[in-house]
């Protein structure tokens, strides 16, 4: 999987989360095929109020956009391997700055934030989304989920696990 990653700002908070290793986590997980590629762009307010205004009619900045690009209800499982073209997923697009403002309003970490923020664009890419209750309860439950087994995943044991 081509994880694509362009810090258009924020790079020196950024740079050192294992970005590319969750979106990686998130794609397998949901069954994406091998050869899918996803572009993951990091953007001032400015920028990202501009995309929100022109895709979604709202005004102001928002925390992330995800843009789908091939047919999520293609039926991939036949080009998944060496030799087939690369299955678009998307693009998302995430502004730090409003992450910082979130991670301190709803006490997480940075890396939180940005964790959240990656895996619910991705999870947009992959067909889920929050426009009704029932919806938003089922991609709320798979974000959780996500996270978790992320952070629960094969780490080093430290001498006070033992």
């Amino acid at each position: 999987m081509d994880i694509l990653i362009t810090f258009n700002h924020g790079e020196d908070r950024l740079a050192e989360l294992p970005l590319a290793s969750l979106a990686q986590f998130v794609l397998k997980d949901e069954g994406k095929p091998a050869n899918s590629e996803v572009s993951i762009s990091f953007v001032d307010n400015a920028t990202i109020a501009e995309l929100n205004e022109r895709f979604r009619g709202i005004e102001g900045p928002t925390d992330v956009l995800s843009f789908e690009c091939d047919n999520i209800a293609d039926d991939m499982t036949a080009a998944d391997g060496e030799g087939c073209p690369v299955y678009e997923l998307g693009d998302i697009i995430i502004a730090p700055d409003v992450a910082a403002t979130q991670a301190e309003e709803y006490g997480n970490s940075f890396e939180q934030e940005i964790s959240l923020l990656l895996v619910h664009g991705l999870l947009h890419l992959c067909g889920y989304d929050h426009i009704v209750d029932e919806e938003a309860e089922v991609m709320e439950a798979r974000e959780k989920e996500l996270l978790t087994a992320w952070s629960e995943r094969d780490l080093p044991a430290t001498d006070e696990s033992r």
